[in-house]
């Protein structure tokens, strides 16, 4: 009679889904169930997570294998010490609790496919001399939340497609396309609508379909594969008429996440929205989907879906079936309001200039991470003045323990070498001045006088040359 009746392994749910996630703690016990006195030698438990691919392709007479492995993480703990001595355990039934940590790092969620998996488990083993090891395993649904802005998945996607017909038909068809948002759980319905224009000699059906992409990487090759998740198709458009769509689409509640966060595997959906045309190339629009768990699409605004049609888009057509928005959805502002003449910002010619500040400070873009670096200097020496180490080390560096960010004290100021020039503002209210400089002598006018230079009037010649009277004289 062997001695151990039953080995079994159970974790403790943290919510009602039975998933988890990145940093949540699993807490669980190990059974042990003996039916006489045994000794063991160790019995621990481990927490891990695997990523593996595998299949082969012919070549010729030869036949290559691809593998490929990535580990995520790896916890142990002992629950019998491994020691030189072995732990005697009485007859009966022994509970082992144990808890671990999962990891906080971006990790991909669960999956199973033909060519891959991404397991994520709970693993026990009792280890005797002289006997087999003892081993129980139990998987963990993990469910990744390494998204780096979810809530712009939320917003609704617009899309537009044109096409000019060939040489047994004429005219051109164009459909504008909108899809409600990005990021959907499995169970949740796609609201869809189409405008569809047919100005030319064909019939066309408008149809939406949702397909998944699974990718399986190893040794520089690949292994693609396709599916239709869904498909719906709407009637058919008669040439020289205009048919607007509406329709929806369900999302199997056991349709698989999207994966995009592992470097050997990844599962990408796409609705596509196209025109079925006979002897055609079909115009599509492609829009990305992404498939998420329901806690973290719903827990994204703390909201779950409105129907039955979505918002349209910001940018859309303004004849759209749908009620504007009364607020922003997605995580940027709201676009500047157009100017008379449709651009932000832009002047009525009869409206005064805006003041502008005495001395204006240069814009540098937007905040970044990253502390803001001092205004160039101009007029000084072209290389650069050496910087000592950030008391903050570089900013690609791993962050400390501390999750508190304190802002770096201001950039010293830089000190002009002796030797340069003397430094300018890099902006000042006055303009300097243009250097002046003496203009060159004309040449003078040929149609001038040269001999009546001014304007006074020239001497009498006699006052020049006064005339002599010859005196009289008495020769005797």
């Amino acid at each position: 009679m062997p001695a151990v009746n039953s080995f079994t392994i159970n974790y403790d749910a943290v919510n009602e889904e039975g998933t988890f996630s990145q940093g949540d703690t699993v807490t669980g016990q190990v059974i042990l169930s003996l039916s006489k006195e045994t000794k063991a030698q160790r019995l621990f438990v481990k927490a891990k997570g695997d990523a593996n691919v595998h299949w082969t392709r012919k070549h010729g007479e030869r036949t290559h294998t691809y593998s490929a492995h990535r580990r995520y993480f790896k916890l142990k703990e002992f629950l019998i010490p491994e020691g030189t001595e072995e732990t005697v355990l009485p007859e009966g039934t022994h509970v082992y609790k144990f808890s671990f940590r999962i990891p906080s790092e971006n990790m991909p969620s669960s999956f199973r496919g033909s060519h891959g998996k991404i397991v994520y488990k709970l693993e026990a083993k009792l280890s005797r001399s002289w006997r087999m090891d003892s081993t129980a395993e139990k998987e963990l649904n993990f469910v990744s939340k390494s998204f780096s802005n979810f809530n712009a998945l939320l917003s609704p996607q617009v899309g537009s497609t044109e096409k000019k017909m060939g040489m047994f038909s004429k005219g051109q068809v164009h459909m504008d396309a909108t899809v409600n948002k990005t990021a959907y759980a499995p169970g949740e319905t796609i609201l869809m609508s189409a405008k569809v224009n047919n100005a030319s000699s064909r019939d066309m059906t408008p149809k939406f379909s949702l397909v998944r992409s699974v990718q399986f990487r190893a040794q520089g090759d690949t292994k693609n594969k396709e599916y239709t998740v869904e498909k719906v198709t709407d009637k058919v458009v008669k040439p020289h008429t205009q048919h607007e769509v509406m329709c929806e689409m369900k999302i199997p509640t056991d349709e698989m996440p999207s994966i995009e966060n592992c470097e050997i595997i990844s599962v990408t959906h796409q609705l596509k929205a196209y025109l079925d045309i006979s002897f055609a190339f079909d115009p599509e629009i492609i829009f990305p989907v992404v498939i998420s768990h329901p806690t973290l699409v719903f827990g994204a605004n703390n909201t779950w879906p409105v129907g039955p049609y979505p918002v349209a888009a910001f940018g859309g057509p303004a004849n759209s079936d749908f009620l504007p928005p009364a607020m922003a959805v997605g995580p940027y502002p709201a676009p500047p309001s157009s100017g008379p003449y449709g651009y932000p910002g832009v002047q009525s010619p009869s409206a005064p200039p805006p003041a502008y500040p005495s001395n204006p400070q240069p814009y540098y873009g937007p905040p970044g991470p990253y502390a803001p670096q001092p205004p160039p200097i101009y007029g000084a020496h072209s290389n650069p003045v050496p910087q000592g180490p950030s008391p903050y080390g570089s900013p690609f560096s791993p962050s400390s323990s501390s999750t508190m960010l304190h802002p770096p004290p201001p950039a010293p100021m830089f000190n002009v070498p002796p030797s340069g020039p003397q430094v300018q503002p890099p902006f000042s209210s006055v303009s300097p001045s243009a250097p002046t400089f003496n203009p060159m002598p004309s040449a003078p006018d040929m149609t001038t006088d040269f001999l009546s230079q001014t304007n006074d009037v020239p001497p009498a010649y006699t006052s020049l040359f006064p005339s002599s009277t010859p005196e009289k004289s008495d020769t005797k």
